[in-house]
């Protein structure tokens, strides 16, 4: 069966400062990305999609694209206003994508088959590959079921600024129960976690909860649902028109409540690691290097 591998790496990277998809993170100038395909080659994937902007696509071929394709079939989606669904149009000085479940969709035409969706300057670890690799296959051929791999929240979190994550529960049969997209997670000095959207105090949540960091399976079958639900946040009159944007974890959440579908939870000993911040950056190139040195990866991809 084949099973596809959708990279989200259309995002600007503003609180980063930069193109953080494209920085070379790893000991021999290795790309964070370049761990996830490693990772899901590994695990039996056999086809990556990269949603990027036709602005990247010179270079994101040269850098990476290139490279890979002598070991995995590779195909190319674009991420830009003239792909929205229904045939709205973008406010003519917006510059803002419109988040993850537009990434998605703009890879419809590329996959016809179980895929798994992960964003590009996230690591997420060689057993979550794995297990997504089992989910993809018991996905298939059906409808009204996805999975998703999740994280512990203080495994996830920046010292060195404020995170957003989507914030999970699961119901007695393992199946995610809820997803709440919450914004401005930061540690402060006492050792808590905190919601600080609403209030500078902020909201203690529990650092062993489950969070959401956007890896997710789903069968084919969800991209007719995505572009419903999509044109219908398009067409609301709410949020600012400029920068407002239509995320995965809050779709899923929709899909579940009011269509009934199921989202298994994953299992995994994996670690997540990823760049926010510019301060994030020598965290995780000490993180990499360290499994580099203990043979986890070969001396380069």
């Amino acid at each position: 069966m084949n099973t596809t591998l959708l990279i989200m790496a259309a995002g600007l990277g503003s609180r980063y400062g930069g193109n953080k998809q494209i920085d070379r993170i790893g000991p021999n100038g290795e790309i964070l990305m370049e761990y996830s395909i490693h990772d899901a080659i590994e695990a039996g994937f056999d086809k990556v999609v990269f949603v990027i902007r036709k602005s990247m696509d010179e270079l994101f071929r040269e850098m990476i694209g290139n490279k890979i394709a002598g070991k995995v079939q590779v195909e190319y989606a674009y991420q830009e206003y003239d792909s929205l669904p229904g045939g709205f149009q973008a406010p003519a000085d917006r510059t803002k994508p419109y988040g993850t479940v537009h990434a998605v969709l703009c890879a419809r035409d590329k996959i016809h088959e179980p895929f798994a969706v992960i964003n590009a300057d996230d690591y997420y670890g060689k057993d979550a590959f794995k297990a997504m690799a089992g989910s993809l296959h018991r996905l298939q051929g059906t409808t009204g079921k996805a999975s998703m791999v999740a994280y512990y929240l203080k495994n996830t979190i920046s010292e060195n600024g404020h995170v957003t994550r989507g914030v999970c529960s699961k119901d007695g049969d393992g199946n995610l129960e809820k997803v709440v997209e919450t914004y401005k997670i930061l540690p402060f000095p006492d050792g808590t976690i905190r919601d600080i959207n609403d209030n500078p105090e902020g909201v203690i949540l529990d650092p062993n909860a489950l969070v959401s960091m956007n890896f997710w399976g789903f069968a084919p079958s969800f991209f007719d649902e995505a572009e419903k639900y999509l044109s219908a946040f398009l067409q609301e009159g709410d949020g600012d028109p400029l920068k407002k944007e239509f995320v995965l974890p809050s779709l899923v959440d929709m899909m579940m409540h009011r269509d009934g579908l199921k989202v298994e939870v994953l299992s995994t000993d994996a670690v997540w690691f990823g760049i926010t911040y510019k301060e994030d950056k020598a965290f995780v190139m000490g993180e990499l290097k360290m499994l580099h040195d203990r043979g986890d990866y070969p001396a380069a991809l």
